[in-house]
């Protein structure tokens, strides 16, 4: 009878406790847009600290007008964005036919005809590869209309995103001790030191990988624009901005950058001869990005990101290798962030594991 009453205890307590995960999951869910807004806010807090530290330090600031100062420098980068982006990209819309998918949809089917009078001209048989496999047929366009609402109302909601980011963003920023002592209330007194001391390493090694990342994708977005310049390319900076961005993702963000780019390439230049212009053009863009990825590869993203987070190159290659192979895109963005923070609470937990001392000898 005891036992009975144990077990059905047992089988309540597990089942309230799988309710209480399922609504916590649905909250969770239900204000997703609130978390990314925090997450979002909290690395530009700690992109910030830099900036922050400068004005108190420097300019002898107090903490809510140094604050307050990072704040005006997040909307000055906005505002000269905007001011730089917008009117390119309305003065060119007439010659990207961003609205009219007719146009896109014979620019691109022009493209694929000339590209069979090339091949036809090499002795490839383009009516196996384009006519037969009915590839013109297979391009559905009508998608374009759907993608730019879309947009447009993401767009309409930047807006209040923007102001709740930067909301966040400063009391982040100002009340950064006031946060640490709500936090040392919810910690356990046995785990105290090594928990603040885990939080403001993650804090100091985080925002140098978030400002390295910074200063590595304005590298790769001038070496791409330098190369589109070159060749003469039509909204090189549009382009180059895009293919930066693509960065983002390591290793297969370049890939798709390189082939975007390959493509704009080729429906800027329709009109002209297609084997001694647009294919020679294409080309040259093609080994172009391929010489600024060996540099990124090689040179900038192995000396800022083993600096920022002190982790060997080769580390954070296997890591991000390792996080694509089991969460994909995804899993390659978050690993070297996640793969710091884990190395640092190993540290300040495990401090006498020789494994432990080995990955963080740098730390």
């Amino acid at each position: 009878m005891v036992n009975s009453k144990i077990i059905a205890g047992g089988i309540l307590r597990a089942v309230a406790a799988l309710i209480g995960i399922g609504f916590l999951l649905y909250f969770l869910y239900a204000i997703q847009t609130v978390l990314l807004y925090l997450v979002i806010a909290l690395i530009l807090s700690l992109i910030g600290r830099p900036i922050q530290r400068f004005f108190k330090t420097k300019l002898k600031f107090k903490q809510t007008s140094s604050s307050a100062m990072v704040i005006v420098f997040y909307l000055l980068l906005i505002v000269g964005f905007l001011s730089m982006f917008v009117p390119l990209i309305a003065s060119q819309g007439e010659n990207l036919s961003l609205l009219n998918t007719a146009t896109i949809e014979k620019n691109t089917l022009e493209l694929i005809e000339q590209l069979s009078v090339w091949l036809e001209s090499h002795h490839i048989d383009a009516q196996a590869i384009f006519k037969n496999q009915k590839i013109a047929s297979k391009f559905d366009f009508d998608f374009i209309p759907d993608l730019l609402n879309a947009l447009v109302g993401a767009i309409s909601g930047f807006g209040v995103g923007l102001v709740s980011v930067l909301f966040i963003t400063f009391f982040f920023l100002n009340d950064r001790q006031s946060l640490i002592t709500g936090a040392k209330l919810l910690i356990p007194d046995s785990h105290e030191e090594q928990i603040l001391n885990s939080i403001e390493k993650i804090n100091e090694l985080l925002s140098r990988y978030f400002i390295g990342l910074l200063i590595q994708l304005f590298i790769v977005f001038v070496l791409y624009l330098i190369v589109l310049l070159i060749f003469g390319v039509d909204n090189a900076l549009v382009i180059a901005f895009l293919c930066g961005l693509l960065n983002i993702v390591p290793y297969i963000g370049p890939l798709i950058a390189s082939v975007m780019a390959a493509v704009l390439t080729m429906l800027g230049n329709l009109g002209q001869d297609f084997q001694t212009e647009i294919l020679p053009t294409t080309l040259y863009v093609m080994i172009g990005f391929a010489v600024v990825q060996m540099i990124d590869n090689n040179v900038s993203q192995p000396l800022i990101f083993s600096k920022s987070v002190s982790s060997h190159p080769l580390e954070i290659f296997l890591v991000i290798l390792s996080a694509g192979f089991l969460f994909g895109i995804a899993g390659m963005i978050i690993a070297v962030p996640l793969y710091t923070i884990l190395k640092v609470i190993g540290k300040e937990f495990f401090p006498d594991n020789s494994f432990i001392q080995f990955l963080t000898k740098n730390i």
